[in-house]
């Protein structure tokens, strides 16, 4: 008998997905279902590039947050894009930034351009090298190198032996390779984002390396989701949600273990947030979608009109959709820099004939001395449906 096996029995290294409820399955269902619409709607290359950029951002502050890193998800966002400048006293935090970012590219550019590499004991070591790649440690803790001494996580876990971290890391790996996580034909997604959680939960009662445990569990989660054909923005929701419920989080990975190693309440947990995750990003896609629609029906309206009001009338009724709500009229010629170009030298009625031209062309309302786009109108776009009312 191995020493984890007296100590940690809960590393059962066994899935019986029999207990799992229906809410479960549901969850995991519109998971796989939403994320294939995500995988498969077209956008706009500016509009793909934001996402890939707030969603990395909020994956990568979530990740280091959760460890303490007090750095904003604006300051992560600049250090995605390059432009993050901390004094000395947080540079460490910038650092641990990088690394997840560096990571979480690195593991994106080999899944997508090749087959995603097999999860090995190797592999989980060198995403661990990433995390802790250059900040300060104990004297015994080296990066992607397995811990030599027992830890005791948060006062109240107890680690399996630094002796056996290597044959779990090992069985780890052979285990979700295995039988537990295939699934029939037409339920991989489901049962990657099955494997994606386990591993996760396992890497974390492992704790096989010195530090950087939590941030490595959730780069293998990262893997597993895009090596199954997750959106990479999609990919990111897992972390986000563990850091918006921390302490929910830490008691969901306590009871796990104090339950014998029941993995049901954990699943239901993640899976729970994975869904609620997705519908804040679904909303967001389609704001973009809405936009885009909305841009092709104005362009259809001023179609073949080339004078120049048409095309300050035009740059209006896109730059009001953008605003999404109602502006003051006064404010318009400043509303933004093509709208402040476009009405250098122009008097207030100049901004009121325009209002009414787009009026009569039913793209903007007008209430007192405020307008707004009529962006509205693209509900008649849609098939055919009873539209509940809300409240």
């Amino acid at each position: 008998m191995r020493t984890y096996e007296r100590t940690n029995p809960w590393l059962k290294f066994q899935l019986d997905m029999r207990p799992a409820g229906p809410d479960i399955w549901l969850d995991l269902g519109e998971i796989a279902s939403k994320c294939e619409h995500l995988a498969n709607l077209p956008l706009r290359p500016e509009t793909r590039e934001q996402m890939h950029r707030v969603y990395l951002a909020k994956g990568v502050a979530a990740t280091t947050a959760i460890e303490g890193n007090t750095l904003s998800e604006a300051d992560v966002r600049k250090a995605v894009e390059g432009k993050l400048k901390v004094p000395p006293s947080k540079e460490y935090q910038k650092q641990e930034v990088d690394n997840i970012i560096a990571a979480c590219n690195s593991i994106g550019k080999a899944i997508v351009s090749s087959d995603p590499p097999r999860i090995t004991a190797e592999l989980i070591s060198s995403y661990n090298q990433h995390v802790l790649e250059g900040l300060p440690l104990d004297k015994d803790i080296v990066p992607g190198e397995l811990r030599g001494h027992q830890v005791i996580v948060g006062d109240v876990y107890r680690a399996p032996s630094a002796a056996d971290c290597g044959y779990l890391l090992e069985k780890l790996c052979a285990w979700l390779q295995g039988d537990d996580f295939k699934a029939t034909k037409g339920r991989e997604t489901v049962y990657a984002i099955i494997k994606a959680i386990i591993a996760h939960l396992y890497l974390v009662w492992i704790h096989p390396f010195g530090d950087g445990n939590g941030r490595t569990a959730r780069l293998l989660e990262f893997h597993v989701l895009l090596a199954a054909g997750i959106p990479s923005p999609a990919a990111h929701l897992l972390s986000n949600h563990y850091n918006q419920t921390r302490s929910e989080y830490y008691r969901q990975l306590d009871q796990a273990s104090k339950s014998g190693g029941d993995v049901m309440p954990f699943l239901r947990y993640a899976v729970r947030g994975f869904v609620e995750g997705l519908h804040e990003q679904m909303e967001f896609v389609w704001d973009q979608v809405w936009m885009t629609v909305w841009r092709d029906h104005v362009n259809e309206r001023f179609l073949n009109r080339t004078h120049l009001s048409d095309a300050r009338q035009k740059q209006l009724a896109l730059d009001l959709a953008v605003k999404a709500d109602w502006v003051a009229v006064a404010e318009i010629p400043e509303l933004t820099p093509p709208l402040a170009k476009a009405y250098a030298g122009k008097t207030a009625k100049t901004v009121q004939r325009d209002i009414t031209q787009l009026e009569k062309m039913n793209l903007i309302t007008r209430e007192g001395r405020k307008v707004r786009a009529r962006t509205e109108i693209i509900i008649s776009f849609l098939p055919l449906q009873r539209i509940p009312k809300k409240g």
